[in-house]
């Protein structure tokens, strides 16, 4: 059971849904989880069937588009700014904490992809958030600098830097925003040296599989700068304090940011790696899927 809703960052009106246990009564207390969806997502997709599930047992699980994205407020559009979707989930948790039946003392939050790179970040300074899981995590500024674990030549960096300057100066004088693509357009522009990770991405956002009008695979060049400079695992070592969770597949090309993650965190944490599935598999594969869905309803349980 689910409804739409919506909440405010900074001025921002958000696209949400709430989605509620079926014995749902506005009487009692729940824990409450703020989910975060992928780099190029929208809550209708792979974050909505995690949000679903969880849900069901017993959780009220708050989903939402990304500031500037889907069909949440923010211009320009399909900005991909890291800081803002950190204060999105900030501003999830201010939400949660207006509804009387949800326990405040109570809150998780969840990522998936990228999302779970900004769940790590935010959790580490927001401590209204008791445990924190992710699945496929996919940390944004470290995906730039170390793409799926190899590190990014330092000139490669300062070149991308030097044309998004380039491109911030011709829109500030009225020139046309430039937009990239988060995965393949099409299969023609793929060939054996692309990456699991946008070969599974193509399949899973441009096709019947996983595709919704408002996930338009693109973002906004002048903000890769935001995103080069953002660090999600900076602080795991001291302020990651809460029981963390992480999920990955044992074929996908992310795996690596998970075990990074959970190399850095000092607390109570745990590294469950789903046997064949790759990064996009645990999108919405049942056979990897399921396995990730009952681990985080069983962690959440004890852990919230």
């Amino acid at each position: 059971m689910k409804k739409t809703t919506s909440f405010k960052n900074k001025g921002l009106n958000m696209a949400a849904e709430l989605h509620f246990p079926e014995s749902f009564s506005e009487t009692e207390k729940y824990p409450g989880i703020v989910c975060i969806h992928p780099a190029g997502g929208v809550k209708e997709q792979t974050i909505g069937a995690y949000a679903s599930r969880i849900a069901d047992s017993g959780f009220i699980v708050l989903t939402f588009d990304a500031s500037y994205q889907g069909e949440s407020e923010g211009e320009p559009r399909y900005l991909e700014d890291p800081t803002a979707r950190v204060e999105d989930a900030r501003a999830g948790a201010d939400f949660l904490a207006t509804l009387k039946y949800v326990d405040t003392s109570r809150l998780g939050v969840f990522g998936i992809c990228a999302g779970g790179g900004y769940a790590i970040s935010v959790a580490q300074t927001e401590h209204r958030f008791k445990a924190v899981a992710t699945v496929s995590a996919a940390p944004m500024g470290e995906g730039f600098r170390n793409f799926l674990g190899q590190e990014t030549p330092v000139q490669v960096l300062l070149d991308m830097l030097k044309s998004t300057g380039e491109q911030r100066n011709r829109e500030a004088n009225g020139g046309e925003l430039l937009y990239m693509h988060w995965v393949p357009e099409t299969t023609a522009e793929m060939n054996e040296q692309t990456p699991d990770l946008w070969r599974e991405g193509h399949d899973y956002y441009k096709t019947p599989r996983g595709q919704h009008p408002n996930s338009v695979n693109k973002y906004l060049f002048s903000g890769t700068d935001r995103m080069i400079a953002f660090s999600a695992f900076d602080q795991i070592p001291t302020l990651l304090t809460q029981p963390l969770l992480l999920i990955a597949g044992s074929k996908a090309d992310t795996r690596i940011f998970s075990e990074q993650a959970f190399e850095l965190a000092k607390g109570d944490k745990e590294l469950f790696i789903v046997d064949g599935a790759s990064h996009i598999a645990l999108y919405d594969i049942p056979e990897y899927f399921e396995q990730a869905v009952a681990k985080l309803i069983n962690f959440y349980r004890h852990k919230l």
